[in-house]
């Protein structure tokens, strides 16, 4: 099992940019053009790109399908995608697009049915997103609180025939103030299942250390703001993850 450093590429307006905490009204643009930061990460040694529609999150209806299509059309590296997914007609022109892997969210708790169908019918091309405040599932662009614990419907959607979970820590997200490493850990014990890292990373070494935790299912992590600032550099993180 390798572990995976997934750059994020957050779509918003047409443009490449981070929020902090999940809040809308804190966003920074970091590019113009998308297509031009997916081609730095592949060319920088990425083997996977996490890209998310946030105006889809919020709303439901992805906007930014043209984009998502001509990434995946352009770049010969697999793409995990999210963002508004919430019915088998979407996640399927998705993948018919080329994308690799399609995350759902808010559907797991709006409408498990779908989620049941979806991972019957595809699999592991279908991962859930958990994304948590206080380890209680926020849905919907991060705006609402289910009140459900991560953990919980974790188990649920194993049940269903989930393997891979995507798990955020709103309050870490877009911080640099580190990933919740504890959380993380204690999802994929409770799940069984294969755990990708997301929200806080700020360091080389935040992501060495998660990686450590691979036989424990903590099987990769989604580095954004770090990236974008240069705390990162994916290079050298992709070098260190080799030598060890």
């Amino acid at each position: 099992m390798s572990f995976v450093v997934y750059p994020a590429i957050d779509l918003r307006g047409g443009k490449c940019v981070r929020l902090y905490q999940g809040d809308y009204e804190a966003e920074t643009v970091y590019d113009e053009d998308p297509l031009t930061v997916a081609r730095r990460w592949v060319n920088e040694g990425a083997e996977w790109l996490h890209v998310v529609d946030l105006d889809g999150a919020r709303s439901g209806d992805p906007i930014h399908l043209p984009v998502i299509r001509e990434i995946t059309r352009t770049l010969q590296i697999p793409v995990q995608m999210g963002g508004g997914v919430r019915d088998m007609a979407r996640l399927e022109e998705l993948l018919e697009w080329g994308v690799s892997r399609v995350i759902i969210g808010s559907a797991a708790i709006d409408d498990p049915e779908f989620v049941k169908a979806a991972l019957g019918s595809y699999g592991d091309r279908v991962a859930l997103g958990l994304d948590a405040w206080d380890g209680r599932v926020a849905t919907h662009g991060w705006q609402e609180n289910s009140g459900v614990l991560v953990e919980d419907l974790a188990k649920e959607m194993v049940a269903f025939g989930a393997e891979t979970f995507i798990f955020t820590d709103i309050s870490r997200d877009g911080t640099l103030h580190g990933p919740n490493i504890p959380a993380v850990r204690n999802l994929a014990f409770a799940s069984g299942k294969r755990v990708i890292a997301s929200g806080g990373v700020h360091s080389v070494a935040d992501i060495q250390e998660l990686a450590r935790h691979q036989d424990e299912g903590v099987t990769g992590v989604i580095v954004g703001k770090a990236l974008y600032t240069a705390n990162v550099d994916l290079a050298e993180a992709l070098a260190r993850l080799k030598e060890e």
